[in-house]
């Protein structure tokens, strides 16, 4: 599954394998592809805004520039007079800068960043990474391991549910059984030892 997100000259690649993503980006300051492991998303992400402050703000200059002239031709001539040019050409830098910008969402892992654009397929490839993310973290960390500490997978298994991967009544679940199969495991142990 691939998913192309485009704004100006920024491109954004999304590619889900099955245990893998690969995010390619290109902008005007360069590319790259990196690979990730769904697992390693974080939970959380935050929102990045790029816009073009300089134009917008010559543009409103422009603006004021353009209302302060109309100002005074209108005092001294003693007839509404508007300076068009100037508040015209600010008004489109304003404009400019304004259907230019592009808000992403932005997840930040170890190996780098993920910037997923808000556009029509932001919603899509969110909750896909947002689906195979949990998928993985529940095949590599979902079942019992008989083999680590009781608080250990007690442990375990509340972090799983920090990171809405599991419900607390799954994880509830998960942690009764791995009680019940430590004291089973203790008592087998004791009556070997008799």
């Amino acid at each position: 599954m691939e998913f192309v997100q485009k704004k100006g000259s920024t491109k954004h690649t999304f590619i889900f394998k099955d245990d893998f993503f690969n995010f390619a980006y290109k902008e005007k300051s360069g590319s790259g592809d990196i690979d990730f492991n769904y697992g390693d998303l974080p939970e959380k992400s935050s929102v990045k805004i790029e816009e073009n402050e300089w134009l917008r703000n010559v543009g409103y200059l422009w603006c004021g520039l353009g209302v302060a002239f109309s100002v005074y031709d209108s005092y001294n001539l003693a007839a509404l007079t508007i300076n068009s040019f100037w508040i015209v050409t600010g008004a489109l830098c304003v404009l400019w800068a304004f259907f230019t910008k592009v808000t992403y969402t932005v997840f930040q892992t170890e190996r780098g960043n993920i910037y997923v654009m808000k556009d029509k397929k932001h919603d899509a490839v969110v909750d896909e990474l947002t689906a195979r993310r949990k998928k993985q973290l529940l095949s590599w960390y979902g079942d019992i391991n008989p083999n680590n500490e009781l608080e250990s997978e007690i442990d375990k298994f509340k972090w799983l549910v920090k990171q809405n991967v599991m419900t607390d009544e799954e994880a509830n679940i998960k942690i009764a059984e791995v009680k019940f199969n430590h004291t089973n495991h203790n008592n087998a142990s004791v009556q070997l030892l008799n």
